[in-house]
Formats: C-alpha cells, structure tokens, sequence
C-alpha cells in the first residue's frame, strides 16, 4: 500500500503551490499517492482530484458558492475518513480548511498548514484555533514565524513557492519571451492581470480595457497582453475578452509568469502575481476593486497599511496601490507614466524589489515542506 498524502486548497494560487509540493514529494517517493482539492495544474502533478478548486471570495461573493463548497466539503471529509491519508496539508483557504483540519484532528490525522491565513492583517484570534488543531505550520512570510511561536504552535518559514517556481523557468531574455509567446519581440510590452476570482474578473476585465484604450492613443508602440489562469472560467466575460482581442490584446492561459517576465509593465490586481512581478524585477501598479459592502467591513477591521506584499513586506509604499474608485485607467496611466518618466522613482522601486527578493532567496519552499511532510508522517 503506498503512502498517501492528502492536499487541500482553494484557489488559483494555492493550487500552483499545492503543484509544486506534489512535484517536489514525487521525487523523493515516486509511487506516493497524492489525493487532494485543487485544479489543473494539481492534476498534471499527480494529484488524485476529489474536487476542483472553488475559489469563493468575500462576504456578498460567497453566497453563490455556499452550495458547492457544501458539496466539496463533504466529499473531503469522507475522504479522510475512508482513506486515512498519513499526512492532510492545508494550503491557505481557511474557512474551509480549519473545519476540515476539525474532522482530521478527530481522526487523528497530522496536518500540515502550509501558506498561513492572513492573520497578521485580520482576525488574529484564529492562531489559537490553529495551534488547537494544526501539528506544524509552514509559512511563506518571514514575519510570520514569531506569530505563531507566540501562539504555541510549531513554525518553521519555508521561503515563498513563487519564488520556488521562477528558479526553475528559463528566460534568457524579455525579448526572446516575447517572440516565443507569439508577439513582436521588439516593441514594449504592458501586461494587465485581472485575477483569477469571479468577482475580480467581473470588477477588473472592464477596467482592463478601459486602460488599454486610453494606454493605446498616447503610447501607440506598446503591445498588451492579458494572461489568464489555467482554472480561471471566461464563460460570462465572453464580450469583454472579445473586445480586448479586437484593441489588439492577445489573451494568453496559463502563461502568466512567462507573460510578466517578457513585460516592461504591468498592471496587476493584489495579489500573488505582485510577487512574482517583484521577482522577476517588473515595474508595476497594483489595482483592486471589491463589492462595496465588503470593501467597507474590510476597511473596518485589517489591521495593515498596504494590500501588496512588496509594500507590507518593505514597510512602506513601494508600488502604487489604486483601490475602488481609485482605480480609474486615467489614475493607472498616470502611475505607468510616472514608471515611464522618472528614472529615479523607478531605480527606487527595483531597487525594493531585490531587497524583497533577498529575504526569499536561500529558500526553496516546496522541497523544504516536501521534506517537512514526509518527517511528520514517518515514511523514509
């Protein structure tokens, strides 16, 4: 009987970390069997799926997906149940995964919580939940280590799976990027990352365009792209995509690391993409717009400055962040002009770039909790 692990996540950038993490403890036992919830990139890496990802967000966003994270949670459940996996690895999506992580305590199933919840920006109180059921965290931000050590729970940071995953491209260079993802290697290249979420894409596709139209009359040389997620479901944007394709903008899946680093700039909804455009050294503007309700509750209770990690982990506003009603393609091209116009402002922003990138770069996260997981399970 080969040993299984069981990996659970919720999202798109979970799942690329729950990916990676499969990859990494494959190669240490080859015939593991990996069970999990995640997508495509998950499946690709081994992973037996229950369950697709359901990227639920927020509070009002939620609602509509109560149904199917009902449905998936039960499935998990009985899985851990029924199977017995050495090892359930939590990756973020804590509403989920702390009730899950209930039902493997009772079992007396390890866990592993791997990518923390953003207690440091909200609901703090959840460490105690946490050190109540989780055996080991492994967290992705330096940070984060002495919160839960305060808390009582087991803690080691890993480093960022991001940063795990740009390692391992081959760039040569922007412009033989370009060429091979189908575009002209010699003009400048703004990429706009909407996210992944269905609420992000809702608020974000048409603003995507607006910047494009407005970008395109004063900047005539510049080229667009719009990567995409693998999982991400373009069924009720067909329109907008439509009307991006026919400005010119070529419309790319899965792709979107390769994409940010054949950028000059980019335009990137908070989140994990900011990251990645901060290691590969891609001057940008954060942007992000939530249902107003949300937004507002939000606001009441975070307990940060900044929504970008460049900005939270730097202490101060290194990249611009438009948020709600800030965010208007006339403030966004005002911000990428700025990028364009002043050199020193520039130098300074990749210059808080590397210094992030230091803090991540004797670490390999996904081999690191690869190692972890196997440790906590007992298997050689």
């Amino acid at each position: 009987m080969p040993e299984t692990v069981m990996i659970v996540t919720g999202e798109t950038s979970g799942e690329l970390y729950g990916s990676l993490l499969a990859t990494s403890l494959k190669k240490r036992i080859p015939d593991m069997r990996i069970i999990g919830i995640g997508g495509e990139k998950m499946k690709e890496a081994g992973v037996e799926l229950i369950s697709g990802i359901a990227g639920a967000f927020g509070l009002t966003e939620a609602i509509s997906s109560l149904r199917t994270l009902r449905e998936t949670f039960s499935r998990a459940s009985q899985t851990l149940i029924t199977q017995r996996p050495g090892l359930l690895v939590l990756i973020d999506y804590p509403d989920f995964n702390l009730k899950l992580a209930s039902v493997a305590k009772k079992e007396k199933i390890k866990i592993l919580y791997y990518v923390s919840p953003q207690v440091w920006a909200w609901r703090r109180n959840r460490t105690k939940k946490i050190a109540r059921l989780v055996d080991k965290m492994a967290v992705i931000l330096p940070f984060e280590k002495e919160i839960y050590r305060d808390a009582g729970v087991e803690c080691e940071f890993v480093g960022h799976p991001v940063f795990d995953e740009i390692k391992n491209m081959s760039i040569n260079d922007k412009a033989s990027v370009k060429e091979a993802l189908g575009m002209d290697r010699e003009r400048p290249l703004l990429s706009l990352l909407p996210g992944s979420r269905p609420h992000e894409l809702e608020r974000l596709l048409p603003l995507t365009l607006e910047v494009v139209r407005l970008f395109k009359k004063e900047f005539v040389h510049f080229q667009f792209c719009v990567p995409l997620a693998p999982n991400t479901d373009l069924a009720g944007h067909s329109r907008i995509i439509e009307e991006l394709r026919q400005e010119g903008v070529v419309i790319n899946k899965g792709e979107s690391l390769r994409v940010l680093a054949a950028s000059d700039m980019s335009v990137i909804a908070s989140g994990t993409a900011t990251l990645q455009a901060v290691l590969l050294g891609v001057p940008f503007v954060v942007i992000y717009k939530l249902f107003p309700l949300t937004y507002w509750l939000g606001r009441m209770i975070l307990r940060v400055r900044h929504i970008s990690l460049v900005n939270i982990l730097s202490g101060r506003q290194v990249v611009r962040e438009l948020l709600q009603a800030e965010a208007s393609s006339e403030k966004i091209i005002q911000e990428l002009r700025r990028i364009m116009a002043e050199n020193t402002y520039r130098k300074k922003m990749i210059e808080a770039f590397d210094e992030v990138r230091e803090m991540f770069s004797a670490k390999n996260a996904s081999e690191r909790v690869a190692d972890i997981a196997i440790s906590m399970a007992g298997w050689k």
